[in-house]
């Protein structure tokens, strides 16, 4: 079976050069890490929240820190990284000054679960970044995004431009490859949404929810884990909705562009689906500052279609 490191190795020099080898494989050894420390934390006293609170007015857990504090390192470990961008720090932090890439990256998503024994995971991307002006570029300029997913086996999902491909942990803290070339099922009959939040929802939304449940045969999932719901969607099909909260239009949505939407919307584009934000595609959307939130909607393509032809004809009767 094939390493995670034997195939960085094998696209050394067409999709890789040196130093995305160098990185991509700094950010592996930081997930084994992190994986390592989340079976122990209930033992070791790193569960439960700090009195800190980060960019996002969310209470940090000390495993938010110690994961962000991993993810640095995997930065400072890698002499091309010039800036890290992170959802626990406020601006970008400057790590090698004559590095050309930027790593962005949410060190633990899903945190608020971990209480709960819930999957939580570690969100990625890595862009050509040389000044803080270069880190806001939209979504098709990722050269490489992916996630570990740390639940009852820790996986690695990656894109470098040619698929996506899925490895495991194995017993000797090796990644090996367990799926080549992973694609998203063009049809679905599952949706995964926060129903808590209907009243909040545009009319789109709502019908193309209110549709599914009368269709036979839909289901409707929902972690709480943009990781875990994601990785379900990677290995069995589905649609994920977070849409824009209509009661506050000026936040622009729950989920953040640049670690969470961006790499996310580049692997399932990677993988055959689409990524959707109402009527734009993730991935260009044109960023204006770090922690910028949007309305997410991803998967199955041909679902995915059905609710961005919604919203354009929604918009044309609208503009009419």
């Amino acid at each position: 079976m094939m390493t995670f490191e034997a195939y960085l190795d094998a696209h050394k020099g067409t999709l890789l050069n040196e130093d995305m080898v160098v990185i991509l494989s700094n950010i592996a050894e930081a997930t084994r890490r992190i994986s390592d420390k989340l079976r122990s934390s209930s033992l070791s006293g790193l569960t439960g929240a700090t009195d800190a609170i980060n960019v996002q007015g969310e209470a940090q857990k000390p495993l938010d820190i110690l994961s962000n504090e991993i993810m640095l390192e995997a930065c400072r470990k890698s002499p091309a990284v010039a800036f890290a961008v992170s959802e626990e720090l406020d601006a970008e932090v400057l790590i090698h000054p004559d590095g050309g890439y930027a790593m962005i990256f949410d060190p633990l998503d899903g945190s608020s679960n971990l209480d709960v024994n819930v999957t939580v995971g570690t969100i990625f991307s890595i862009i050509e970044a040389s000044s803080a002006t270069e880190i806001l570029k939209n979504g098709r300029s990722q050269l490489a995004a992916g996630y570990a997913a740390y639940g009852p086996q820790t996986n690695l999902v990656l894109a470098i431009g040619n698929g996506v491909q899925i490895f495991t942990l194995d017993q000797h803290g090796v990644y090996v490859m367990t799926t080549a070339d992973a694609r998203i099922s063009p049809e679905t009959k599952e949706f995964a949404i926060n129903a808590a939040r209907r009243p909040s929802w545009d009319d789109v939304i709502t019908e193309y929810v209110d549709e599914s449940i009368e269709t036979p045969g839909y289901n409707m999932r929902w972690v709480g884990s943009m990781v875990a719901d994601t990785h379900r969607i990677f290995n069995r099909g589905g649609i994920f909705l977070y849409p824009a909260d209509r009661s506050k239009p000026a936040s622009g949505g729950r989920l953040r562009l640049l670690y969470e939407a961006n790499p996310i919307g580049f692997l399932v584009e990677a993988a055959g689906g689409s990524a959707i934000a109402g009527k734009t595609a993730i991935l260009d959307i044109e960023p204006t500052s770090l922690h910028q939130r949007v309305p997410v909607i991803f998967g199955s393509r041909h679902e995915v279609a059905k609710i961005g032809q919604a919203y354009c004809v929604e918009r044309t009767i609208e503009t009419a």
